[in-house]
This record gives C-alpha cells, sequence and structure tokens, in this order.
C-alpha cells in the first residue's frame, strides 16, 4: 500500500513538474521578444536603451485597450440594439489602439531610423506569429504514423 502511494506522489509530482514547464512566463516572453527584436532590426545598445522604454510604455496602454475590447467579446448581447453599442464599442477601440500605434510611431521616430522601425515592426509580427506557431505544436496531440 506504502509503494502505491509513493508511486501515485512520485507522478504526481512529475506532472507538476511538467505543467510547471509549459507555464506562460510574461518576463521570458519579453526578454525573448526584446532580443528578437533588436538582433532582427539590429539595434545598437544605445538605440535598443533608447527604444525599448517607450516600447514597453506603448504596451502597457494598448494592453489596457485590449482588455476593454476583450470584456466584451465573449458574450453575445441579447438584443440588436446592444449588438449595435457593443460593435460601436468594439470600432472605437480599434481606431485608439490605430491612433495610439501611429502617435508612438513619431516617439519611437525620434530615437531610431525610419528603416529600423520598419523593421522593429516586421520583426515583432514575425515573434509573434512564431510563437503562435510554437504554442500550437505544444498543445497539439502528437501525430500518428
Amino acid at each position: 500500500m506504502k509503494r502505491h502511494i509513493i508511486i501515485i506522489l512520485l507522478f504526481l509530482v512529475c506532472m507538476g513538474a511538467k505543467a510547471q514547464q509549459n507555464k506562460f512566463d510574461p518576463q521570458k516572453f519579453q526578454a525573448a521578444l526584446e532580443q528578437f527584436i533588436t538582433r532582427e532590426a539590429k539595434l545598437t545598445q544605445k538605440e535598443a536603451a533608447d527604444f525599448f522604454p517607450i516600447y514597453k510604455e506603448l504596451q502597457a496602454k494598448q494592453r489596457a485597450l485590449f482588455q476593454q475590447a476583450g470584456k466584451s467579446r465573449w458574450v453575445k448581447p441579447a438584443s440588436e440594439a446592444e449588438c449595435r453599442t457593443a460593435i460601436e464599442k468594439q470600432d472605437a477601440i480599434d481606431i485608439q489602439i490605430k491612433k495610439l500605434q501611429k502617435q508612438y510611431h513619431q516617439k519611437y521616430l525620434q530615437v531610431i531610423s525610419a528603416s529600423k522601425l520598419y523593421d522593429v515592426i516586421r520583426a515583432e509580427d514575425r515573434f509573434h506569429r512564431q510563437s503562435i506557431r510554437k504554442f500550437t505544436e505544444r498543445q497539439a496531440p502528437p501525430k500518428r504514423k
């Protein structure tokens, strides 16, 4: 009986360790993103030091807007009028996000060149696409042969 309990406990500890490995770590994600952008856009240390505080500021503001938008995305409103209001609210948030991006692009251009900003924008998009692809590959069940 003790042996079975020990085996079950070891199994649970191993499963817990495995779950911890797959747990999302925002700091590691942010560090990997910054490293990827720095490498892909060929930012110098000074450029990166000037750029990333502004970048993080934009991300924080965008995150707040995404959270606002996310609240209404999962539950369909009951009436036509509520649906119209939800759509208009989402449109307004989308416009706010775009205006914010435009504002911060101007700030970025004060610390890095336009060609490097272009590379940053493309690198950020590639990083997110790669991250999503890796995540979905880890979540998918193993393929049978």
